[in-house]
């Protein structure tokens, strides 16, 4: 599937605070730990427990989360299809869509069970 302009805004404007308890309920679901979560959020994004939270509290956009996050070195090896999308065909135009697909990539990883070491490409 292909991004669209139209659809790179909506997830820009998506509130992250709206986002963020769907995946904690998804991996809590599959038995996964909040640390486990705030350990691979924390990787990609270089955000701690703390700042997380004053983004939650904050109700910032998916534009400022990503505008304030330092992606991992190593985000790039983030690949494979979510909702549809190849994160890796996305358009360099696209980068916030991309990088919103990553970390839904790492949380789908988790939640499948996978080893946190390959979650967090070691």
């Amino acid at each position: 599937m292909k991004v669209t302009t139209k659809k790179n805004e909506q997830v820009a404007n998506m509130i992250f605070a709206t986002i963020y308890p769907l995946y904690w309920n998804r991996l809590e679901k599959n038995g996964r730990t909040r640390e486990e979560f705030h350990q691979v959020l924390e990787w990609f994004t270089g955000f701690n427990e703390e700042k997380l939270q004053s983004l939650i509290d904050e109700k910032v956009t998916y534009k400022t989360f990503f505008e304030e996050a330092t992606l991992h070195p190593n985000a790039h090896m983030i690949k494979g299809v979510v909702c549809g999308y190849r994160i890796e065909e996305i358009e360099p135009e696209f980068e916030l869509y991309k990088q919103c697909r990553q970390m839904e990539k790492l949380i789908d990883e988790l939640a499948k069970g996978r080893k946190m070491e390959k979650i967090l490409r070691a």
